[in-house]
């Protein structure tokens, strides 16, 4: 039998002869479960958005991207495209051109991000999955061919994938001066048809770009007869190790190429989000410590009326470490119970978001989705039980030992 826990046990549910006792240990332990729920809420709900907008990003991004270190192009992407489809967890390699061009759509004209793919982009995306018009084809001809669109952009041009008018893309021309006298002389332009337009859900996509042919984008932006390509973009076989891969990728294609994961594609906006998560983790951990302040008082002024109770302990034999802990102990009852209801409450509450989504958006159909994404980490909930276990047991510490060795030095007389 543990001494200490039993008497501290009987102490916390104890008649104490003062009811303001209970009510502040009552509001530190309803202080501590709320800062709790907050937290394992809070965390879950950045965790869901995280994984949400990953998953956004997922279906125009492949899951890995090779780009030069260096300057816009790779000269010889053929090259590499062969190196990468021998590495082992290779699935699928394609070659990506992007740069910036002016299209024009009957009297509408907007700038975009023309990007010219091969036939493999399919494979390594899932272009296909977010078409919500036509159907994804770019396939090339000798006046351009065909071009799928982002449904915000093609909207602002007035593009759809049913009507025959042409959409003309205009390119500076990647050699030479501009001729102020005939200035459309300095662009290239090609034409091609709208076969339809995707939707990622993501204005940097959405309004910004047009997918042609490669063998197109090559002819637009002065790299005829060079198989040159911005990026090449890589799917990996079902169970491939990713960051093992991209290692041997770095390998077998050398130093003059960098190979980033998709965390690593939108890096900024990913360490953006970590940091909101992390300053939501601290200001509520601010607020657990302003709340663990009621488990000062409460255990000071229990003391104070146990007071006699440590003269009967330390007659019976007990030393100042075994007082000390019983104190100790109950303290950390207080702030335990509340961290322990809170996780179950706050664990309760985010699997029903995930299976119901009570909580939503709203009606309409502005909104991508209809509740708030939310997901749950064991790592956030180990973080949580440490945190407040930690600032509880501190909390407890501080009181305890100032305030019992006090009392148990005057029962000796000192």
């Amino acid at each position: 039998m543990n001494l200490p826990l039993t008497i501290a046990r009987r102490y916390l549910f104890a008649h104490k002869s003062q009811n303001i006792i209970n009510i502040i240990s009552m509001i530190s332990a309803v202080g501590v479960f709320t800062a709790t729920v907050a937290l394992v809420v809070v965390l879950s709900v950045f965790n869901g958005l995280h994984g949400f907008i990953g998953s956004l990003f997922s279906s125009f991004d492949p899951q890995l991207l090779v780009a030069p270190v260096s300057g816009k192009v790779v000269a010889d992407a053929d090259s590499l495209l062969h190196i990468a489809r021998q590495v082992d967890g290779v699935a699928h390699a394609s070659a990506i051109l992007c740069d910036n061009a002016l299209l024009k759509y009957g009297k509408r004209q907007m700038p975009a991000r023309v990007m010219g793919v091969d036939s493999a982009y399919s494979h390594v995306t899932g272009i296909d999955t977010i078409m919500v018009d036509g159907r994804f084809c770019v396939e090339a001809t000798e006046s351009g061919g065909r071009a799928v669109l982002g449904f915000v952009l093609a909207d602002q041009l007035g593009a759809r994938s049913s009507f025959l008018t042409p959409l003309v893309i205009y390119a500076p021309k990647r050699r030479g001066q501009i001729d102020m006298a005939m200035p459309e002389n300095s662009f290239v332009r090609q034409y091609a048809t709208v076969a339809g337009t995707f939707a990622v859900k993501q204005m940097e996509y959405d309004a910004n770009y047009a997918i042609v042919d490669i063998s197109a984008a090559r002819r637009l932006f002065g790299y005829t007869g060079s198989p040159a390509a911005s990026s090449i973009g890589i799917s990996l076989k079902p169970g491939a190790d990713e960051d093992a891969v991209a290692r041997r990728l770095e390998q077998a294609l050398g130093d003059g190429v960098s190979v980033r994961n998709r965390l690593r594609q939108h890096e900024s906006f990913f360490k953006m989000m970590q940091v909101e998560k992390l300053m939501a983790f601290l200001i509520l951990t601010f607020i657990l410590v302003i709340a663990a302040f009621n488990i000062i008082g409460s255990l000071s002024m229990l003391i104070y009326e146990k007071k006699d109770s440590i003269f009967i302990l330390k007659s019976m034999g007990a030393s100042r470490r075994l007082t000390v802990a019983v104190f100790f102990i109950e303290g950390c009852l207080v702030s335990l119970g509340g961290v322990v209801l809170g996780v179950v409450v706050g664990v309760a509450l985010v699997l029903v978001q995930q299976v119901f989504g009570v909580v939503g958006f709203g009606s309409g159909e502005a909104f991508i989705i209809d509740a708030y994404p939310v997901r749950l980490d064991i790592a956030d909930i180990g973080l949580i039980l440490l945190t407040v276990t930690l600032i509880g047991a501190l909390a407890s510490w501080y009181p305890v030992r100032t305030i019992v060795t006090r009392y148990y030095r005057q029962t000796a007389g000192e």
